[in-house]
């Protein structure tokens, strides 16, 4: 049988961590050691306390079963008083929260809640390619939002055509930021929220490295006067708490949106395991735990310790306040992907190439903060054997 993909698939951007793993593949049946600092998945276990709680969880037969769509009350409650001790937004546990199976589902089917084929999506760029695609998948018309570095990386609203956002129903915004690691400020929501309420569009934020920052904790755009008649906010447990293969975040905010989102989900899943629900509220309860300390602290330190060997190579390094992702600007004559190639074929070095999260990462590479510090010095060590 010959088939012809649909249309929603063709119009799809190549995925590029798919293409950067196949290579990967390539390279270790060749027999190179390959240092990856390319996919941003946790190097280190899940914490032992959130482990005993699932193991605990599992063996309670009730838990078994189909579990609520939208979260088990617990697990919406936690949430809720979570959001109100960390960011002091009292939040309806029943209408305003619900569960996700990470955000990376909470967000692909957001679209399918929101738009109508044809209604118009504002998008950044560079950004998390799961926007674009999600926004092509219910039909939605993408409108890129440019990111630049002499902007901090966050998008001129200014620039958006008048007529573009008054068709716009939905806007994406990601702070602290994947690829580029930027933090917005306070103002830059409180921006956003009025761009929204004026021109009547519902606002996403990917929160998702919210709990990752060095410094200063990171704003929500929830704390925000009039957010909750616009804006959603999404959360994830995958990188705080080394959980990405566990499949758990929630979503908070306006509470037609929540329901919207609801909806398509009970459609199409069934919600968190809810063992995993348990486990992931242990894992709030102990967010100011040592263990979680510790986590940023290590990221903070393999940061600083790979921007430094980095800009010795003539990469351009801006000092990183959150996530877990360097993004820096490739050396003069190379482009993301001819850099990012020759890391791999001629290091076994993989970065992403800044062109795999749109086209204005172009003149950038990403580097995950996952790999320990004797392999990033091994890693500093083969680009100084390099002809530059």
């Amino acid at each position: 049988m010959a088939l012809t993909l649909p249309q929603r698939l063709q119009a799809l951007p190549p995925y590029l961590f798919v293409e950067i793993d196949r290579k990967k593949r390539a390279a270790r049946e060749a027999g190179k050691d390959v240092i990856d600092f390319g996919i941003g998945d946790p190097d280190q276990p899940t914490p032992q306390f959130i482990i005993e709680r699932m193991n605990t969880a599992m063996r309670v037969p009730a838990n078994h079963r189909y579990p609520r769509g939208d979260g088990s009350n617990e697990f919406r409650g936690a949430m809720a008083a979570f959001c109100h001790k960390r960011y002091g937004v009292s939040l309806d546990p029943d209408r305003e929260l619900a569960a996700v199976i990470g955000t990376k589902e909470g967000i692909g089917h957001l679209p399918l809640a929101v738009l109508n084929p044809g209604d118009t999506a504002l998008i950044p760029d560079p950004a998390y390619p799961v926007y674009f695609a999600g926004t092509l998948f219910a039909g939605g018309t993408p409108h890129i939002m440019p990111l630049h570095e002499s902007n901090d990386w966050l998008p001129d609203l200014s620039a958006i055509p008048a007529d573009t956002a008054n068709r716009a129903k939905l806007m994406f915004i990601n702070y602290p930021n994947n690829p580029t690691g930027a933090v917005a400020p306070r103002a830059f929501f409180e921006h956003v929220v009025a761009f929204a309420r004026k021109h009547d569009i519902i606002v996403a934020s990917d929160a998702a490295y919210n709990e990752m920052y060095f410094e200063k904790p990171a704003p929500s755009i929830l704390e925000i006067e009039g957010a909750r008649e616009v804006a959603i906010e999404f959360h994830s447990l995958s990188k705080t708490f080394n959980m990405t293969g566990w499949r758990l975040g929630f979503v908070a905010g306006n509470a037609e949106v929540v329901a919207a989102l609801a909806r398509i989900k009970s459609n199409l899943d069934s919600g968190p395991f809810t063992a995993i629900q348990e486990a992931g509220i242990e894992a709030y309860h102990g967010i100011e735990r040592p263990e979680i300390a510790a986590l940023r602290g290590m990221y903070r330190e393999r940061a600083a310790a790979l921007s430094d060997g980095l800009a010795q190579f003539g990469f351009r390094v801006r000092p990183l306040q959150a996530t877990f992702y360097l993004w820096v600007g490739v050396p003069r004559g190379y482009t993301s992907m001819s850099l990012a190639t020759k890391l791999l074929d001629e290091a076994a070095v993989v970065c992403i190439p800044g062109t795999g999260f749109g086209a204005y990462g172009e003149g950038y590479v990403r580097f995950a903060l996952t790999v320990d510090a004797d392999r990033t010095c091994a890693a500093l060590e083969r680009l100084s054997g390099l002809r530059w």
